[in-house]
């Protein structure tokens, strides 16, 4: 026997070096040839620690290998408090090995396999060393990425769960189907589906959504549903659907495709929103719009016929004053219902454009026509050097209102009017616009800013006009008194990059 035998030497070679990344050895034991010997063979494969200090047992590492020469008994028994500690926890593998000199290893007896992993009797290979660790390391790397799994595994299952309960609870009807299988049928309803179609969900799972539909569907939606889905393309449609005790309603459907990593649609989700009380505002609305446009219209003409004749046969001298009155009335009436027709035009066409324009013509352009159209008038423009472009339907229809307000409510000879764009870093465009006339009257800034009520409302519709337009473009209006004792209308549109 060599002399690295007779000290418990370690024999073979390998030549290899440990990579940053390999699993960290504690070695566990005082200073002397064994462990020397033990560091250089294990270095070559494994990042290698020595200590004599139990507390070290505290930090990260993959195996630990010591002796009881010098460790007294409280050391010891730390050892094996922290491996039962270990195994109580569910923590992943964690390998203990115990070095014993051969003429001793029988009177380490077996209570030694609780709380360590392997016992290896020096002298030793270094084939069998370097085997033996590496046993229990492999296990350990095995455990510790099993820990992991499964541990990403409950944090998926939980974040699943949350979102079931999210979409179980939401306020509107959630559905998913599936393409694979046969008529794309649902595979998921929450709970606000089956509140809002009478159906439980043993009713409806594995049925395609469309039986929902019935004789006052639309054909024309059913159609673009069709074909949108089979193009794999999302849609949103209004739709009449029925209940489960025959009941009719109006949804507003939105369905988009679900794709996975590879771009393959694996499910559609559906979002139902009942809408049934909008429809029906909206219809009145139409028909009252109808009344308006046509019957008012009539009736106008009707008054402004007799009062003509009433002036032909009676007042030949204009000395009614009466007359002149309901002449006025009928005029102001004709007046009110072509701007309420007009307004309705433009806020319900008003989109965004689809490319921006170039709000600094917009503003050159109208400027030249008012200037035609009020020749006394003075018009004072300020404007930046840059396009100021925006995207915002129905912005000239609010300008003109606005600067043709400052010119028609100004009794003066020769109004003044200035117009100055502003363009913010926070990407946001101010638009001012200054009179100095007398002012709008402060029941129609107070009606704009709380609302109309049957005590507190607007006489003119302008103000609206221009409130609803920017409002519905995400913009901010507002009007206050200029220093001058005229009025400051301020539109603030966002730019469009």
């Amino acid at each position: 026997m060599s002399r690295e035998q007779a000290d418990g030497a370690i024999e073979g070679g390998d030549d290899t070096r440990p990579s940053v990344d390999e699993p960290r050895v504690l070695l566990l034991m005082a200073p002397g040839r064994n462990r020397d010997l033990l560091v250089e063979t294990l270095g070559r494969r494994y990042r290698v620690e020595t200590t004599t200090d139990p507390t070290a047992l505290e930090t990260p590492f993959d195996c630990c290998v010591f002796d009881r020469q010098g460790l007294d008994r409280t050391e010891f028994s730390r050892i094996a408090d922290l491996v039962e500690t270990g195994r109580e926890t569910g923590s992943a593998f964690l390998p203990f090995v115990l070095l014993v000199p051969a003429e001793t290893a029988d009177s380490v007896g077996t209570a030694v396999w609780d709380y360590v992993d392997d016992v290896i009797e020096l002298p030793v290979e270094r084939a069998e060393l370097l085997s033996r660790i590496d046993n229990l390391i492999q296990r350990r790397r095995t455990a510790v990425e099993l820990e992991s799994r499964s541990r990403k595994l409950e944090e998926t299952v939980a974040e699943l769960r949350l979102k079931e309960r999210a979409m179980d609870r939401a306020p509107v009807g959630i559905t998913i189907t599936d393409p694979s299988r046969d008529d794309n049928p649902m595979v998921y309803v929450n709970d606000r589906f089956q509140e809002l179609t009478g159906y439980d969900a043993e009713e409806v799972l594995g049925r395609n959504c469309r039986f929902l539909q019935g004789e006052d569907t639309d054909p024309e939606t059913r159609r673009l549903l069709r074909e949108r889905i089979d193009a794999e393309q999302p849609v949103s449609v209004d739709i009449v659907n029925y209940r489960k005790n025959d009941q009719r309603f109006w949804q507003k459907l939105d369905v988009a495709p679900v794709r996975d990593e590879d771009g393959r649609v694996v499910n559609f989700v559906g979002f139902q929103t009942e809408i049934t009380d909008r429809k029906i505002r909206e219809r009145r609305l139409e028909v009252l719009n109808r009344v308006l446009s046509h019957n008012l219209k009539n009736k106008m003409n009707l008054i402004e016929g007799h009062v003509a004749l009433l002036r032909e046969e009676l007042d030949r001298d204009g000395s009614l004053d009466s007359l002149g009155v309901i002449e006025r009335a009928a005029n102001d009436l004709m007046a009110l219902g072509e701007s309420v027709r007009r307004i309705d035009r433009i806020i319900s066409t008003a989109k965004p454009a689809d490319e921006p324009v170039s709000l600094r013509e917009r503003i050159e352009q109208l400027v030249s026509v008012l200037r035609d159209r009020y020749p006394t008038a003075t018009f004072d423009v300020t404007l930046p050097d840059t396009t100021c472009d925006v995207a915002v339907g129905g912005l000239t229809a609010a300008l003109e209102e606005a600067m043709e307000n400052a010119v028609r409510h100004n009794a003066e000879d020769a109004p003044a009017v200035e117009v100055r764009v502003d363009s913010r870093d926070e990407g946001w465009i101010d638009i001012e616009i200054e009179d100095d006339g007398p002012g709008i009257p402060e029941r129609e800034v107070e009606v704009l800013e709380g609302g109309e009520s049957p005590l507190n409302h607007a006489e003119r519709l302008g103000l609206w006009q221009i409130h609803w337009i920017i409002t519905k473009a995400g913009g901010e209006f507002s009007v206050r008194d200029a220093e001058s004792g005229g009025t400051v209308v301020t539109l603030s549109v966002p730019c469009r990059d």
